[in-house]
């Protein structure tokens, strides 16, 4: 269940910030942008462009479990794994959709132009 939960936390942003990098490279092959560039500056701009709303869903997920995660009552000791796993999982689907995904998705489109 845990895994459950931290996958649809993962996938949402992922998802998402795809969809935007991919929008900002197609302004840019149809010449729809308003600024030139190329295709790493429209990677770039989709990858800020969703860098906010990013941001604000992990740190609003992760602060509604902190209480749980300093509980000290009944059930304290089997909340503070999962919560930890779950903030963990924030933490790290946040990193890889502002850090990983564009470099991923730069790499994967330079790799298709060469073929």
């Amino acid at each position: 269940m845990v895994a459950l939960l931290v996958f649809g936390l993962v996938l949402q942003p992922l998802v998402v910030s795809a969809s935007e990098v991919h929008e900002s490279q197609q302004m840019l092959t149809t010449g729809h942008s308003h600024e030139g560039g190329n295709h790493a500056s429209g990677i770039r701009d989709g990858a800020l462009g969703r860098l906010r709303p990013v941001l604000m869903t992990a740190l609003v997920a992760s602060l509604g479990f902190v209480p749980m995660a300093f509980n000290v009552g009944a059930g304290a000791e089997v909340q503070r794994p999962l919560v930890t796993v779950v903030i963990g999982g924030i933490v790290s689907s946040t990193l890889l959709t502002l850090l990983v995904l564009p470099a991923l998705y730069r790499m994967l489109h330079s790799n298709r132009e060469r073929m």
